[in-house]
């Protein structure tokens, strides 16, 4: 199995999956990691990081906000979502393994919701009312 974690330089889960710059994705054998390593994204936004991580043959993702159409891409490929997440990367995937980590696959970034101006190729944080559970 492999699971692809939304990564920032602090080593934490990223909390944008649209802009995210990189994965770390980790290989898993008897329910235990057995390695891991950092992948760069060649794009940004959900279609390209879909294909992406369909492309390494990812079965979970753990993200932290998330748009409704990188929901469905990803599950177009097949991927299953955990999002919502924040914390230790490494904990996240722990979590997982454990059976611990709570499965959300809805989008929980509110300004891709109804009632927001939002024009494509303007920039945006997501540092507003996402909803994260934190480890």
């Amino acid at each position: 199995m492999k699971i692809a974690v939304t990564y920032d330089e602090n080593q934490n889960v990223f909390q944008h999956f649209g802009h995210t710059e990189q994965f770390k994705i980790y290989e898993i054998e008897n329910n235990s990691v057995v390695s891991s390593r950092v992948l760069s994204s060649d794009g940004e936004g959900h279609s390209a990081l879909a294909q992406l991580l369909e492309n390494e043959n990812i079965d979970k993702l753990i993200c932290g906000g998330i748009g409704g159409c990188a929901v469905n891409a990803l599950g177009e490929a097949g991927i299953e979502i955990f999002a919502g997440i924040s914390g230790s990367a490494d904990e996240a995937v722990n979590a997982l393994l454990n059976g611990t980590l709570e499965q959300t696959t809805s989008p929980n970034c509110s300004h891709h919701g109804e009632g927001h101006q939002h024009h494509h190729g303007e920039g945006h944080s997501c540092g507003h009312s996402c909803h994260n559970k934190s480890l």
